[in-house]
């Protein structure tokens, strides 16, 4: 009987098995995630144009003014009902009264009849004030309270907000449209050019919000409205002095060393009435002093709304039966009453100055926007729903528009009444409707009894709401978090300041725009490496921990547009670094620089002066053996490098969906020795 032999390997045999058994596994591992990566390339390749300028155009006015975008998720079941219910949706994006009007209920009025109520006490003697500032009549600050809240409460969407005159604009229309036409002179040409200028506002407003513009009031940035608006609140109060101090002849103009000259001048030559000065001072702090007790205890939230009413009231009576005005104390005297009259003839197209008017309208459009809407918006957050910029324009825009042609100037929402509505209790805009019908009834039936009213409780009412606009602690906090935008806010304060209300706003803007485009022609750009463990890659700078690949470079581009203002720059940042990083790579005999990845993901957008910049690293890179790779490429940047036939010249295995992906492709080539791509 044979015996059978059994060959046992030898036991060094099966660590090698098992390492060509891993290769292998490695292998397929390595080609399924090259399959994969190439997959994901291909998506990145193949995707859809994008809309062209005109569609977004078109879509953009489409959702601003004519019909909301239906909810393709719901299944439509009748055509022609939905067709049906189009001039009804259209009537409620315009007018959205319509639609939450429906659940009004009336435990909801008694909110905002109370909150209407209270914001009249407040409203009517500020607009009279606010006028006064404007270099108008009384009457016309209550008519800019009576149109523009019913109609922002017919277009408006939000739900606190108080429409009315406001500090800041008043005085932008008396700095700007006094150097043209002098009220004292001319008041009845004044007011044509005041009704002309709302008309444009108005128009310019409506038409942000129409083609979705509200970007344009992003160019007050938020360190500009800061110091313009602290500037602004120092011009206005040096401007009440005037009142305050029953002064006769008076300065044009608003830079405070003409100003204070001549409140010097008059005090020097005894040209001051000191009755004046002891009624306005003595409200002023009576107002004061209610306001400290509201903010003291939010019980006595009405306490500061009705103190200026309350001062007016008082200080006429008083004027009255001592006959005070005798004695020096000037009043308000003539002061017409009624309903709005129609001032749509004294809308002014054809005279000398309708370019002016026309740019003075663009500034006073910016700057209520830009408070209405900031408004608006902390208001809605607290109370948790959002608020539609551009349907906010429209509104504004429109009861602009209107309030021209009823004897209005411009109105738009003002922050101190918009809190005392909030604080009130107000649940919708039906607070406006009441304080516009309050407003209204005052001028038919109280005008009469504001003859009386002294100059200088207007002054000290003005002077009692300017504290609220001068926000040391925000320009404090901007020094803390960004030395170029307190650069800003300080030049919009010294500007207005020391100049105009127009050379503030001009600095503030040229120093944002100089900022702009600084950041824009020297973007940064920054490499990147490995954070530990993971495939995430990160600023090498800023994670210290992050590591470089032997072989490759990284490099990210910090700038939304790569355009003709920065691409050279940018392309000349990259070769620096290859040079550099290719002496190192030498120096420590690794080898030289095979790959260079750039990250796109921050680039949105790209010309063809860019292309062209791409296309020129690209050529510098390959005759120094370096093979250019290019990770998440946004929509409008693949769609025209493909058009450009970039693509094809640089070759699609180059282009990756992410950073990841790129180094890894990057590595498998590398270890093949780039003999294919």
């Amino acid at each position: 009987m044979g015996t059978t032999t059994t060959t046992t390997p030898p036991s060094d045999t099966f660590p090698m098995m098992e390492l060509h058994q891993l290769d292998a596994d490695a292998a397929t591992s390595s080609s399924s995630a090259a399959a994969a990566a190439s997959e994901r390339g291909k998506w990145l390749l193949s995707s859809p144009n994008p809309p062209s300028p005109w569609q977004q155009i078109y879509t953009s006015v489409k959702e601003t003014v004519l019909l909301p975008r239906p909810n393709n998720k719901q299944p439509r079941t009748n055509t022609n009902t939905d067709t049906d219910k189009r001039p009804l949706l259209f009537l409620q994006a315009l007018f959205p009264i319509l639609k939450w009007g429906r659940n009004y209920k009336a435990t909801m009025f008694k909110n905002d009849l109370m909150a209407g109520l209270t914001l009249a006490s407040l409203c009517i003697p500020q607009s009279i004030g606010y006028a006064n500032l404007a270099k108008l009549d009384p009457q016309y600050g209550l008519y800019t309270s009576v149109v523009p809240p019913l109609i922002y409460a017919l277009m408006g969407s939000s739900r606190e907000i108080a429409i009315g005159p406001v500090a800041v604009v008043s005085l932008l229309l008396s700095a700007m449209i006094s150097k043209l036409v002098d009220p004292a002179v001319d008041p009845a040409g004044y007011r044509r050019f005041v009704f002309t200028v709302t008309f444009f506002t108005g128009t310019f407003q409506a038409l942000f919000g129409l083609f979705r513009l509200g970007f344009l009031i992003d160019f007050l940035s938020h360190a500009a409205i800061v110091g313009f608006m602290g500037g602004a609140a120092i011009v206005i109060g040096l401007q009440q002095l005037k009142g305050l101090l029953g002064i006769t002849h008076f300065t044009t103009k608003t830079d405070v060393v003409s100003v204070v000259g001549a409140v010097a001048k008059a005090l020097i030559h005894h040209q001051w009435l000191p009755l004046n000065f002891v009624i306005g001072c003595t409200f002023l702090i009576f107002i004061l002093a209610t306001r400290f007790a509201g903010k003291r205890n939010k019980k006595l939230f009405w306490l500061p709304a009705m103190a200026p009413l309350f001062s007016v009231v008082l200080s006429t009576l008083i004027v009255y039966l001592t006959k005070a005005d005798k004695h020096g104390v000037k009043i308000v005297k003539h002061f017409k009453g009624g309903i709005n009259p129609s001032s749509v003839h004294q809308l002014d197209f054809g005279g000398q100055h309708v370019g002016q008017a026309a740019k003075i309208g663009l500034i006073c459009s910016l700057i209520a926007l830009t408070e209405a809407i900031a408004v608006g918006r902390s208001f809605a957050s607290i109370k948790g729903y959002h608020l539609d910029g551009n349907k906010e324009m429209v509104a504004i825009g429109f009861m602009n528009v209107i309030g021209s042609c009823t004897s209005c100037y411009t109105a738009t929402g003002s922050f101190s009444r918009t809190a005392v509505n909030f604080s009130a209790g107000c649940e919708t805009v039906v607070s406006n409707i009441v304080m516009a019908i309050t407003v209204l009834i005052s001028l038919l039936l109280f005008t009469r009894l504001l003859y009386y009213t002294p100059l200088a409780i207007l002054a000290s009412i003005i002077l009692s709401a300017l504290p609220g606009l001068i926000d040391v602690n925000e320009a404090y906090n901007i020094w803390k978090v960004d030395k170029l935008d307190f650069l800003v806010c300080i030049g919009a304060f010294f500007g207005v300041l020391f100049g105009s209300v127009e050379i503030g706003l001009l600095v503030a803007v040229a120093i944002s725009f100089a900022k702009i485009i600084v950041s824009s022609i020297k973007p940064s750009t920054e490499v990147l490496g490995r954070l530990p463990g993971t495939d995430i890659f990160c600023n090498q700078l800023q994670y210290p921990v992050a590591t470089k690949i032997p072989g490759i470079l990284i490099v990210r581009i910090n700038s939304g547009t790569l355009c003709f203002a920065n691409a050279n720059f940018i392309r000349g940042r990259i070769m620096k670094w290859v040079k550099d990083e290719n002496h190192l790579s030498e120096e420590s005999t690794k080898g030289g620089l095979r790959v260079m990845i750039l990250d796109m993901t921050n680039v949105m957008n790209i010309d063809t002066s860019g292309i062209h910049a791409i296309k020129e690293l690209h050529t510098e890179l390959i005759s120094r053996g370096i093979e250019l790779a290019m990770a998440n490429p946004r929509w409008q940047v693949i769609t025209k490098m493909k058009v450009s036939k970039f693509i094809e010249k640089i070759g699609p295995g180059w282009i990756f969906l992410s950073v990841s992906d790129a180094v890894d492709a990057s590595l498998r080539l590398k270890s093949n020795g780039f003999n294919s791509c």
